[in-house]
């Protein structure tokens, strides 16, 4: 599968091709709605009303298919392989690791649609009579729907993916990774780079939705507090300030304070969540919030494929739910870049279920607690202008029912000031997120030059004032669902590829696993030496020196055997002199790859010499371990004689070749 075992070589740099399909596409489409707003507006809803009525049921149909897609391979053997080598351990506790997933599960567009989504739906259901309890039950399963297990299951899908051939392939941490498997080194040409360069399109439209709910929220908050009013100029101003600050942080590296900051608006927005379940009427709140968790997981198949299709025909399903599922798409590969980052070394099981039910537990909590609030003072308390706002004036809802709170204008300005930060942070990851798809060169985790941050950021910034000024929300909508319909596809092949990858590897644990005769001959000095070798923890030197006149004299001389055979062989450099490796090419198949690579470890307590003793404490020993292209193999080959390294290196070759024969 990996074209080497070594990361890439080089500095981090723009990607030529991506950069300028994706930039000149999205600045062609911010001139032409900027001069021409009220026609790019009515062409967008068109094309938005067309995508609804004629590609509707492919949007229903592709979330499903990804949800389930991950859910089976997550049950599935293949939930036991690794996001890295095999000898990879997670960089992150499960607590810390379970945090910043519950980070990423925030948004500022949760504040937007928390009171005004499940109000709508009370007051225009696609089903039923509006304004009952049954309207505002199947409100707020349509709202979990939306927020639900779909979503977080096409983000598990690219975090996955993205994961996975980056950390156990050393393929580029780019979305033309997951189709190696389809079209091999063409990835790294048109094919590959119009990936990226379409994942790059759906993510600037995804964040510039985004970035226009968020604006639209923050700007009927300070009019509710300074009476700042709502212009589309006033918007811009504060689009230019919020993704100015976010580009500030992105290339001054300041990020760290900014990083506390978030922390402590994390846990303002706890606050003001708990502040709302207890001020308000907790106990029809939390009997509430079961009852629809039990709504949404028992209506869950059906709603999967829930087109209304023998209701009157309405713009309601391409207005909510092909909308919502577009923009899933669209922030896929923002979110999917940044799990995948955090996930190194767990297995695709606990990757999985975690990505799917961490940030889903307090998604849910938000919205049910808020939703079933706004619900309550309008079934209940005669508040029938909170429900008229969310159809006139949604991006007013929130404060209006925050205003029904103790300490109204307290909650709402610390509410604005969350808001704020949570738009600055996501803007500042957008733009490395996006640098870092345009860009290629060094290693996996290492993101794009600063200039593409800025650049970005601009774009972002861009769209999202030309989409605000040709019609607003629905503008905004309309854009993200046509942008998403091709990358929306690929995310198809992509999910082709990684279940080829898995079968592949799969087929390799089998050839692994295949019967071949053992080491021929006993190691040197007989059983004896054999014994003292066992518990003996040799230092560096004793390791660089076997390396240097066994290891490498016994991979040159196999080298020249398949050299005289005709094979591709390369020899791979090492500067620090603490590997060797050959690696043998087999055209588009498989490469084979054989590395012997010194590691280090802290002598355990039992050995003689060991921890127990001061002067000897945390003195480390080394072992020269073999790696094949998944990894450390976990064993050792000190001690060995030339013949039977020999020996070893054909039986992991005969093993490999195995393996291609059987994926012939």
């Amino acid at each position: 599968m990996s074209a080497s075992s070594l990361p890439p070589s080089g500095q981090v740099r723009m990607n030529p091709p991506v950069f300028y399909f994706a930039a000149t596409f999205i600045l062609l489409f911010g001139i032409v709605v900027i001069a021409m707003p009220e026609q790019a507006g009515a062409w967008l809803l068109e094309a938005q009303n067309w995508a609804a009525n004629t590609v509707g049921w492919y949007y229903m149909l592709a979330m499903t298919l990804y949800l389930v897609f991950v859910v089976v391979t997550a049950l599935s053997g293949y939930g036991k392989i690794k996001l890295g080598a095999d000898h990879d351990e997670p960089e992150f506790s499960y607590l810390s690791w379970a945090g910043m997933l519950f980070a990423a599960g925030i948004s500022i567009t949760l504040f937007f649609f928390c009171v005004s989504e499940p109000l709508t739906h009370l007051a225009q259901p696609p089903q039923g009579e509006a304004g009952t309890a049954d309207a505002a039950r199947q409100a707020m399963q349509i709202l979990f729907l939306h927020w639900g297990l779909h979503g977080w299951g096409v983000f598990a899908f690219v975090g996955m993916a993205l994961a996975y051939f980056a950390y156990r392939h050393n393929l580029p941490l780019a979305l033309r990774s997951a189709l190696y498997p389809l079209i091999g080194k063409r990835i790294n040409g048109p094919i590959g780079y119009a990936v990226d360069g379409f994942g790059i399109i759906a993510t600037v439209f995804g964040l510039g939705a985004d970035m226009g709910f968020g604006v639209l929220h923050l700007n009927s908050g300070l009019d509710y507090l300074f009476g700042i009013a709502h212009t589309q100029w006033i918007q811009v101003g504060l689009i230019t300030l919020m993704m100015g600050a976010a580009i500030i942080v992105a290339v001054s590296g300041v990020d760290k304070g900014v990083r506390v900051m978030s922390d402590i608006n994390m846990l303002l927005a706890c606050a003001l969540l708990l502040f709302v379940l207890f001020a308000g009427p907790t106990q029809h709140l939390l009997n509430t919030l079961i009852q629809n968790i039990g709504d949404y997981l028992g209506a869950l198949p059906m709603k999967s494929f829930d087109l209304y299709a023998y209701d009157k025909p309405s713009d309601w399903l391409g207005g909510w739910t092909v909308f919502y599922w577009a923009w899933w798409i669209a922030w896929s590969p923002f979110v999917g870049l940044f799990i995948a980052r955090i996930s190194r070394g767990r297995t695709i099981r606990e990757f999985v279920f975690g990505v799917l039910l961490i940030p889903l537990g307090f998604t849910l909590a938000w919205m049910s607690i808020f939703g079933n609030s706004a619900i309550d003072q309008v079934l209940n308390h005669g508040m029938s202008a909170l429900g008229m706002s969310a159809i006139d004036n949604p991006s007013m809802t929130l404060y209006l029912l925050l205003e029904t709170y103790p300490w109204s204008k307290t909650v709402i300005a610390v509410t604005v000031f969350i808001s704020f930060v949570f738009f600055v942070t996501s803007a500042d990851s957008g733009t490395v997120v996006l640098s870092t798809l345009s860009a290629k060169g060094g290693n996996p985790d290492e993101d794009g030059p600063k200039w593409l941050r800025v650049f970005w950021g601009a774009m972002t910034a861009l769209v999202t004032s030309a989409l605000l000024f040709s019609g607003s929300i629905d503008a905004l909508k309309s854009a993200v669902v046509l942008t998403s319909l091709p990358f929306s596809l690929i995310l198809l092949l992509m999910m082709w590829g990684l279940h080829k990858a898995f079968y592949l590897e799969s087929q390799k644990q089998i050839a692994q696993m295949h019967s071949l005769a053992p080491v021929s001959g006993s190691r040197r000095g007989g059983w004896r030496q054999r014994l003292s070798q066992a518990v003996h923890f040799p230092s560096r030197d004793e390791v660089y020196r076997f390396l240097e006149t066994t290891v490498r004299p016994a991979i040159e001389e196999v080298t020249a055997v398949f050299v005289e055979k005709g094979l591709n062989v390369v020899t791979q450099p090492d500067p620090a002199n603490d590997s060797v490796s050959l690696e043998i090419g087999h055209g588009e198949q498989h490469p084979f790859i054989y590395q012997v690579q010194m590691r280090g470890y802290f002598t355990p307590s039992f050995a003689r010499g060991g921890m127990g003793s001061k002067q000897l404490n945390n003195r480390r020993y080394y072992r020269a371990e073999v790696h094949l292209s998944e990894g450390s193999q976990d064993y050792d080959l000190v001690g060995y004689t030339k013949e039977q390294i020999i020996n070893d290196i054909l039986d992991q070759y005969e093993r490999h070749m195995q393996f291609l024969h059987l994926v012939r």
